[in-house]
């Protein structure tokens, strides 16, 4: 996935968002020029910075979509954040390091996956012994050999029935895993994270050994990957490579930007702390250096996506140092009614696809007349163009409208067939839309 062209990225994304071409092939070749710089020489690599993209677009156009797709189709650490959820130093709320901390323990959890996977058979065979050792006990050393013949003999058949999964309803006991600390350490200075670890080494020193509960061999196999995946697995080395990957490959949509921009010629400045959370920001998104759970994490090399609507500010209402951290600037399209139509249709996971499939369990076969998806399309842009224009996301205001009865009443009309018409859809939505009063309302 790491080193995929821009075509491929785009193409990929393609499926599940469309139109914004600008906007794909700008990430495509941020996230291309990440490989890019990785082959360089060395001496090189420090100096090529990433180039941070700032999307700008009305709410429901693809910018947050683009990112969730962006996160299921990369092996790289990614992490979608609001940024007016963060609050100046001094202020209630999370500090700006936090989002590094949060990507660090992202970036954990996708290396321990991965060396999981590598280490896959080790972990299994690891399962296997401690299973059937627990069915059929190891003899003492001082056994003869002909024993310890029929003891290898019975261990083989033992494990023959375990792989066909003869085994599985068997109860055994076994050791549960210690209950861990849950300690986060959002928001905490180093000196206090330090402690919690402190304290949680010497808990986990007293409470070594969990307690030995009676469960199926079936339940022992999840139990016991857990303690396969610690014992095999060095944990320091886990962690250096989760490093490595946020700091060479890390991704950080920012979104909702443009609530912490204070727009120009505002008298009434709301939230003092606005401004502070950008000055916050800025160190980050230049490069510094934030301590976490895992160690010292340099930012320098991190790619930061930010996005905001930009209704009631402007990107040049942001600081200008921060302006200056993200030179690409894309501006998404507003959704029009045959670009509306086409996100019915044609995604993997459209609309239509989802209400089908709900309706499927339901033994309710739902079938779309074309005209009906272009009367939906229509209402829905017509609603934009009425009230707020919240893009895409008015097609599910609108869906639930025209379904709204046969989803109620679905399991009464089990194998049957209901078919949604342009008729239908006038009918349900019509008068609602005509009425701008009503429109602000109800859709």
């Amino acid at each position: 996935m790491e080193n995929l062209t821009p075509k491929e990225i785009v193409a990929h994304l393609d499926q599940y968002v469309i139109g914004q071409d600008d906007a794909k092939r700008t990430i495509a070749v941020a996230l291309r020029n990440r490989y890019r710089r990785m082959q360089l020489p060395e001496e090189i690599q420090n100096d090529v910075i990433p180039k941070n993209i700032l999307m700008i677009g009305s709410t429901g156009v693809g910018k947050t979509e683009i990112a969730r797709r962006l996160a299921k189709m990369m092996e790289a650490p990614f992490i979608k954040i609001e940024a007016s959820k963060y609050t100046e130093v001094g202020f209630v709320g999370r500090d700006v390091e936090s989002m590094i901390r949060d990507l660090a323990s992202v970036s954990l959890k996708l290396v321990r996956e991965s060396e999981n996977a590598k280490n896959g058979e080790k972990i299994e065979a690891y399962i296997e012994n401690k299973i059937i050792e627990k069915l059929l006990p190891p003899l003492p050393t001082a056994a003869s050999e002909q024993k310890k013949i029929d003891y290898d003999a019975s261990f083989a058949r033992m494990q023959a029935k375990f792989e066909k999964g003869e085994l599985d309803h068997l109860k055994i006991k076994i050791e549960m895993p210690p209950a861990g600390l849950d300690m986060d350490d959002n928001g905490l200075p180093p000196q206090m994270i330090e402690v919690q670890e402190s304290i949680a080494k010497v808990l986990g020193g007293i409470n070594k050994k969990g307690k030995e509960k009676e469960v199926t061999v079936k339940q022992a196999k999840s139990i016991l990957a857990q303690e396969a995946s610690a014992e095999l697995l060095d944990e320091e080395k886990l962690k250096e490579l989760a490093i490595e990957k946020v700091e060479k490959g890390g991704i950080i949509f920012l979104d909702e930007i443009d609530k912490i921009a204070v727009a120009s010629g505002s008298q009434s400045r709301q939230d003092p702390s606005k401004e502070g959370v950008q000055r916050d920001l800025l160190p980050i998104v230049e490069g510094s250096t934030v301590h976490t759970k895992l160690g010292m994490i340099n930012t320098d090399h991190i790619l930061f996506i930010a996005a905001g609507a930009f209704h009631l500010s402007k990107p040049s209402d942001l600081i200008p140092e921060l302006q200056g951290r993200f030179p690409l600037r894309v501006e998404l399209d507003s959704l029009t009614e045959e670009v509306l139509y086409r996100i019915l249709t044609e995604p993997k996971n459209s609309l239509i696809m989802q209400y089908k499939a709900l309706m499927n369990v339901e033994e309710l076969k739902l079938v779309f007349d074309e005209d009906a998806l272009k009367a939906i399309a229509h209402f829905s842009s017509v609603a934009n163009e009425k009230a707020e224009d919240i893009g895409a996301r008015r097609l599910h205001t609108v869906m639930e409208k025209i379904l709204e009865e046969i989803s109620f009443t679905a399991d009464e009309h089990k194998g049957e067939s209901y078919n949604v018409t342009a008729q239908l859809v006038k009918e349900k939505l019509g008068k609602v839309v005509e009425d701008e009063d009503t429109t602000r309302y109800i859709l």
